[in-house]
C-alpha cells in the first residue's frame, strides 16, 4: 500500500475544523494578493525609467495606503474573532468525558457513567498489527458518538499537557490543578489521531490521543459492554 506525504491539513472532522480550514484558504488568499501587488511594484519600480524627482509628497497616495491595509485587516480579523467565538462556546453538551494527562498516557472518564473509566498508552511497536499506526495506535480508544456534543474536561496529574486533535479542531492544555474544558462535534464517523502537544518530558512523543466517532447504537453497546467488564 502506498503512503503519500500530507502537505495540507487533515481532512475535517468536524465544523470547527472545516471553519478554520475555510478561514485559512481565505487569508492566504489575501497573503497571496499582497505578495503579487508588492513583487509587481518592485519590479516596475526597478525596470521603468519613468520617475519624477521633483514629487515630494502625495496626500492621495498616503491615504490611500492607509486605508486600504486597514480595509485588509478588517477582512482577516472579523472572521478570525468568529471563529474564537464558536471555539470557546459550549452549547449543552450530551456527554461529558474528563481528560487526564499523565507521564506518559491519558485516561478518559465518562462523568455521565457511574464507573465507567480506562487508562489509554501507546502499543509499543512490537505489538502493533497490520494496518495501525505507529506511535499513533493506543489500547483504549477514546469512543464518542457521531453527531452529538461533546464536552472535554481536560486536566493533567503531574506536568503540562496538550490535548490535541487536529481532524477535530480540538487542542487545549492539560495544566495540573486546573480544569479546561473544550468541546466538538464530529461529523462523520471514524477514527481520528492526535499527540500531546506540550514537551512533558523524555516520553513527550509517546503518548498518543485516539477518538473514534461511532454511532449512536454502537456507542451504546460499546458503553455497555465496558460497563459489564469494569
Amino acid at each position: 500500500m502506498a503512503h503519500h506525504a500530507q502537505l495540507g491539513f487533515q481532512d475535517a472532522a468536524s465544523p470547527v475544523m472545516e471553519e478554520l480550514i475555510h478561514f485559512h484558504d481565505h487569508a492566504l488568499m489575501v497573503l497571496f494578493l499582497i505578495s503579487t501587488l508588492v513583487l509587481y511594484i518592485i519590479v516596475a519600480t526597478v525596470s521603468t525609467k519613468l520617475t519624477n524627482k521633483y514629487i515630494l509628497d502625495s496626500q492621495e497616495i498616503e491615504i490611500i495606503w492607509t486605508i486600504i491595509p486597514a480595509i485588509i485587516l478588517i477582512l482577516v480579523a472579523l472572521p478570525s474573532l468568529r471563529i474564537l467565538y464558536l471555539m470557546d462556546e459550549i452549547n449543552n453538551p450530551h456527554i461529558t468525558i474528563k481528560a487526564v494527562g499523565h507521564q506518559w498516557y491519558w485516561s478518559y472518564e465518562y462523568t455521565d457513567y457511574e464507573d465507567l473509566g480506562f487508562d489509554s498508552y501507546m502499543i509499543p511497536t512490537e505489538d502493533l498489527v497490520p494496518g495501525q499506526f505507529r506511535l499513533l495506535e493506543v489500547d483504549h480508544r477514546m469512543v464518542v458518538p457521531v453527531e452529538t456534543p461533546v464536552r472535554v474536561l481536560v486536566s493533567a496529574e503531574d506536568v503540562l499537557h496538550s490535548w490535541t486533535v487536529p481532524a477535530l479542531g480540538v487542542k487545549m492544555d492539560a495544566v495540573p490543578g486546573r480544569l479546561n474544558q473544550t468541546a466538538f462535534i464530529t461529523s462523520r464517523p471514524g477514527v481520528f489521531y492526535g499527540q500531546c502537544s506540550e514537551i512533558c518530558g523524555a516520553n513527550h512523543s509517546f503518548m498518543p490521543i485516539v477518538v473514534e466517532a461511532v454511532p449512536l447504537e454502537h456507542f451504546e453497546n460499546w458503553s455497555s459492554l465496558m460497563l459489564e467488564d469494569a
